[in-house]
């Protein structure tokens, strides 16, 4: 009697705790449906295209000469600043002044010629109306008396040209600015002949500078005269410069089969970091606007998975349901693509959610502006998810008695 009383114990143990087991395995595997928000806030979004180019002087003059000879003399260096009208460089005048006092001689050789010739044009002529010489003669006279006339006049024009040429020995520069390139020493001989030798090449000024940058045919019909423009140069990576587009070319530049347009972006530099040649990478705002509400694109692209929020409806008010019912089957008959993103923001208040429409502006790629629907600060749900205790229990580790421990990690006496 005494061991059939113990048996039946030992039974109504093993049920219970079976019966213990099995509530606690339920429990664990509860699920539970858990959101992932963000919030509608003031931004700003701004679309930019990409492009680099080369940094230049607004305006450089190459400064040349127009006659041949040997560099006497030399009065600035690279860096120099010049003003306009100052003197930069001499050539050899000595045989320049040889053909002046050449051309000289010549013209006073053709002065007398004429006074000769007109002369005896003067005298042919009053025998001729007196028809006492054959009107050979005097067309003859006139004829020599023309050429002289016109013998005079190009050794004149020969004259003034080696005038002219004198002053060109003297180079002077035509501009305010500094002196970038000085190509030439003293004693070098330069040649005029068959193009006009570059001296010094002079820019006007270094305090604004403009960027020569080269945008793709893909990008370029975004871009407008007057955008916003932010560099930089491998000098000063740290140092964001500004500039305004104020050109764009339409002489393609083709390299290898790709087609590029250059753009003119002027940019002050007024600490004149900013130097000729340097490479400048350039960001053009091609769309920009602040002070807009704003909100992750991913939320606009999030649709409840229809199985979870059935499990969820259970604990909304029957006007949520109903809402959300409708915005779920819209879905279903007509999904949108990845292209055209859903203009359905999903609010959550609390413990309920609403699908709300919503009106959709300037995008980035990552932030979307909203311009109707919703209000800053609204909590709008971008992912859903179900967990289970059972996944929150297999967070929790045992620690190993035969594990290392930190020092100090011991429980606290």
């Amino acid at each position: 009697m005494k061991r059939k009383t113990i048996i039946q114990i030992v039974s109504v143990v093993m049920i219970i705790s079976i019966v213990t087991i099995v509530l606690k395995a339920c429990q664990s595997t509860k699920s539970e449906i858990k959101f992932e928000t963000t919030l509608v806030s003031k931004g700003s979004i701004s679309n930019t295209v990409t492009a680099t180019g080369t940094i230049q002087a607004i305006k450089t003059v190459a400064v040349g000469t127009q006659v041949s000879g040997v560099i006497k003399k030399i009065y600035v260096d690279f860096n120099s600043v010049v003003k306009k009208g100052q003197i930069l460089a001499r050539i050899d005048e000595t045989p320049l002044l040889a053909s002046l006092d050449q051309s000289k001689s010549a013209v006073v050789s053709a002065e007398a010629d004429l006074q000769f010739k007109k002369a005896t044009y003067d005298r042919t002529k009053a025998l001729f109306e007196k028809k006492l010489i054959a009107k050979a003669d005097y067309d003859q006279a006139v004829l020599n008396y023309d050429q002289s006339k016109a013998n005079l006049s190009s050794a004149k024009s020969n004259n003034d040209r080696n005038k002219i040429n004198l002053e060109y020995a003297t180079i002077y520069s035509p501009i305010d600015g500094v002196v970038l390139n000085r190509a030439v020493d003293e004693g070098q001989t330069v040649a005029s002949s068959f193009n006009t030798p570059t001296l010094f090449s002079i820019a006007n000024d270094l305090t604004q500078m403009r960027v020569e940058a080269n945008v793709d045919e893909a990008d370029i019909g975004q871009i407008k005269l007057g955008q916003r423009v932010e560099f930089n140069v491998d000098a000063y990576q740290d140092i964001k410069f500004t500039g305004t587009v104020t050109q764009i070319r339409l002489q393609p530049v083709v390299t290898s089969n790709v087609v590029t347009y250059t753009v003119i972006i002027e940019a002050p530099n007024p600490d004149k970091k900013l130097m000729p040649g340097m490479t400048a990478n350039a960001s053009i705002f091609v769309d920009e606007a602040k002070d807009l509400l704003v909100v992750d694109s991913k939320a606009l692209r999030f649709t409840p998975d229809s199985k979870l929020m059935g499990e969820y409806l259970k604990k909304f008010p029957q006007a949520a349901k109903a809402k959300i019912n409708q915005e779920l089957s819209g879905k279903a008959k007509g999904a949108k693509g990845a292209n055209n993103p859903s203009s359905t923001l999903w609010i959550k208040k609390g413990n309920e959610i609403e699908p709300v429409k919503v009106v959709t502006g300037l995008s980035d790629g990552t932030k979307m502006e909203i311009k109707t629907g919703v209000s800053d600060g609204d909590e709008v749900i971008f992912a859903m998810q179900s967990t289970t205790n059972s996944d929150t229990a297999k967070k929790e580790t045992v620690s190993s008695p035969f594990m290392p421990k930190r020092p100090g990690g011991g429980p606290r006496k």
